[in-house]
């Protein structure tokens, strides 16, 4: 059963939607709402149990995520769209675009992978979903998962930056959080769905990212038939905040060329 996504969006014109990070919301996207809302329509949603989206009750799945934001363009009146997603938002774009490819009409991938999680990795996202549970707090957020968020140079010279994201992984629901963990580490493969995905695609990379690698974007563009790269210097895993403006930049340029 779908939910009923929370939404902020501006701007008019080509829709692009924009699908967020774990453990953050949609609010990582206000520099991207208030640049690229400039020239499109910008539609960033909460994904389900995040920044005031109900969690619902079905088992965590990244498939009810897709299907979420599915019945969120019906709501909108938009039968296809430009469809990105950071990190977890990557990994739910993807299970959009094996659910309702379709609705695809072109494609930004940020700082994801398209490889199932690893046993290890799979097994810590439990771990870290108990702790949620137990505690109903979002301190094992700050103490195990915000570390690799951000890059080196973020960490150095932009402590602005850092501590918006501190506080956005503080705000995170435990419960959600959990769900989300739960649904990550059951994401199949995806690499045969970005394969079949011959739609205008763009991977976006911080060059400091530590949880994406050079070689996890390197297999997505390869995979896609019309994927391109853009690297993003002096930025981690949270690219669009890190570096808004060079992250909007290729975006905007990415958009325009589309026609």
């Amino acid at each position: 059963m779908t939910v009923d996504l929370h939404v902020r969006e501006s701007g008019s014109g080509l829709p692009i939607v924009l699908l967020h990070a774990f453990p953050l919301s949609s609010a990582m996207w206000l520099e991207q709402r208030n640049s690229l809302g400039e020239r499109f329509r910008v539609v960033t949603p909460d994904q389900r149990g995040f920044g005031g989206s109900p969690l619902g009750y079905d088992k965590p799945s990244l498939d009810h995520v897709a299907d979420d934001v599915a019945a969120l363009l019906d709501g909108l009146g938009l039968d296809d769209v430009v469809l990105g997603g950071l990190s977890m938002g990557g990994y739910a774009a993807m299970a959009f675009l094996r659910r309702h490819p379709d609705r695809v009409r072109a494609l930004v991938l940020a700082d994801t992978k398209a490889g199932a999680d690893p046993v290890e990795a799979a097994a810590n996202r439990e771990r870290i979903a108990t702790r949620l549970e137990d505690g109903a707090s979002s301190a094992v957020l700050v103490e195990d998962v915000l570390p690799a968020l951000l890059g080196t140079t973020t960490m150095r010279d932009r402590p602005l930056v850092a501590g918006r994201v501190k506080g956005l992984v503080e705000a995170a629901p435990p419960a959600a959080a959990a769900w989300a963990q739960r649904a990550m580490a059951a994401r199949p493969d995806s690499l045969d769905t970005l394969r079949s995905a011959d739609v205008p695609a763009l991977v976006v990379w911080g060059e400091e990212d530590a949880l994406a690698s050079r070689a996890d974007v390197d297999a997505m563009v390869e995979a896609l038939p019309q994927g391109r790269l853009a690297v993003v210097p002096a930025a981690g895993h949270l690219s669009a905040v890190e570096r808004p403006d060079v992250f909007d930049q290729v975006v905007a340029d990415f958009l325009a060329g589309l026609g």
